[in-house]
């Protein structure tokens, strides 16, 4: 580093050696998950892909490293009288998790809608859940209430320089499985785990490329470091980084050490969740496919270098889960909605079903509409859903069709 880069790096909330001593702090009470290169992801994307996977950690994302060195700093006092988060996500887990571990009374304070599934996981690890406020920032008020009211220990989620270390481990543990990486891409949300992971990695290699990945819907970071204001709403796959404002101290850091941040769109995120389930045999969540929805959403950006990705969590609904893949398979031509248009009159279906039959394509569901239609009273629309083997088979099965003088056309995704 240049002495201006230096002394900027020695003016920031944490260091390499608060890393190192957290790594020291965590060790054996978290996973040090394996770091492996991906063959398929390889060719796919033309970087060679190396994945971190924190989603094996045991309650599935890297947020218990910091939530427990933050609890192994506490005093017995502090101890005693407990610790509160604001979280609906995996910050609430990791930390309720460490916390009964240690015996340190927890609560959580979740908006009123949290999935069920969700709140029942976290009072699984032993927490006391508080439902409160319909928005996050409505919880996170009434956490610092209740932290101020009954001498509670207020854990951030990501702007803490105790939680930043911790998130830092992952960074150097992937350095030392993999020491030639040559760019890091690291999903956003609040700064926590890009501030640890680019303060490792720079201080190993300053020649590194640390890049973060955000939701297009939530640029909060993104907007922040050009000084512009980010409209940060809707719902998004990658719930666990959508962040309206990022932290105070994490913005130093990002400002000082991350070289780039990305934006990636919601069908990236789906596509790369699939991938990774598919392809890896892996499930994450959407925040923990960022990484891979960078290379996919920016190919000519990571083309040729040696690129590591965090997959940083896997707490995804199963509802959710399947219908990322079935809408994956659609966009992919393995399944399609087809409309045709019949004439009213026997033995149609029969016909139609007969051409699939020719063209061994399966059906998977059948649906007649006669009364809510534009066409005529003796008109007839039904729409097939079928099984194809991919693109190239579903356009066959479409020429077909229309050789055989159907009116014929894809109910299309958005």
């Amino acid at each position: 580093m240049t002495a201006t880069a230096l002394a900027a790096a020695e003016a920031l909330p944490i260091g390499l050696a608060d890393i190192e001593a957290a790594a020291i702090a965590i060790a054996g009470a978290v996973i040090a998950t394996p770091c492996l290169r991906s063959e398929t992801l390889s060719r796919v994307t033309g970087a060679d892909v190396w994945l971190k996977f924190e989603n094996l950690q045991f309650t599935a994302a890297y947020k218990e490293r910091g939530a427990l060195n933050k609890l192994l700093s506490l005093t017995p006092a502090e101890r005693a009288r407990g610790v509160i988060a604001a979280s609906a996500g995996n910050h609430a887990q990791g930390l309720a998790y460490h916390a009964k571990r240690l015996g340190i009374p927890a609560t959580i304070v979740m908006p009123q809608f949290t999935p069920i599934v969700k709140v029942q996981q976290t009072e699984g690890h032993g927490a006391n859940v508080v439902l409160h406020g319909e928005k996050f920032e409505e919880a996170s008020a009434e956490a610092h209430k209740l932290a101020e009211k009954r001498g509670f220990v207020f854990v951030h989620p990501f702007d803490d320089p105790l939680v930043m270390a911790g998130q830092g481990t992952v960074g150097l543990e992937m350095l030392a499985a993999v020491p030639d990486l040559e760019t890091l891409v690291v999903p956003i949300g609040g700064g926590g785990l890009i501030s640890g992971i680019a303060t490792a990695a720079k201080a190993i290699n300053p020649a590194i490329d640390i890049v973060g990945v955000q939701a297009e819907l939530y640029p909060s970071m993104y907007a922040a470091m050009r000084g512009t204001d980010a409209v940060c709403d809707g719902d998004t796959l990658a719930e666990g980084i959508a962040v309206k404002t990022p932290g105070k101290l994490t913005s130093q850091v990002v400002r000082a050490l991350v070289d780039d941040i990305v934006l990636v769109g919601e069908r990236d995120l789906e596509r790369a969740v699939s991938m990774l389930l598919n392809i890896e045999k892996t499930v994450v969540e959407g925040a923990g496919a960022a990484g891979l929805a960078a290379l996919l959403a920016h190919p000519r950006k990571f083309r040729g270098q040696k690129v590591g990705l965090v997959l940083c969590g896997g707490n995804i609904d199963t509802r959710l889960l399947a219908n990322v893949l079935l809408r994956d398979l659609a966009r992919s031509g393995r399944l399609a909605r087809l409309r045709i248009r019949l004439k009213d009159r026997p033995g149609q279906l029969f016909e139609v079903a007969r051409i699939f039959d020719q063209q061994q394509v399966n059906i998977l569901e059948v649906y007649h509409q006669r009364v809510f239609t534009n066409l005529p009273a003796k008109g007839l629309i039904t729409d097939i859903e079928c099984e194809t083997r991919d693109r190239d088979h579903l356009d066959r099965l479409v020429e077909a069709l229309r050789a055989a003088a159907y009116e014929v056309r894809m109910v299309e995704l958005d």
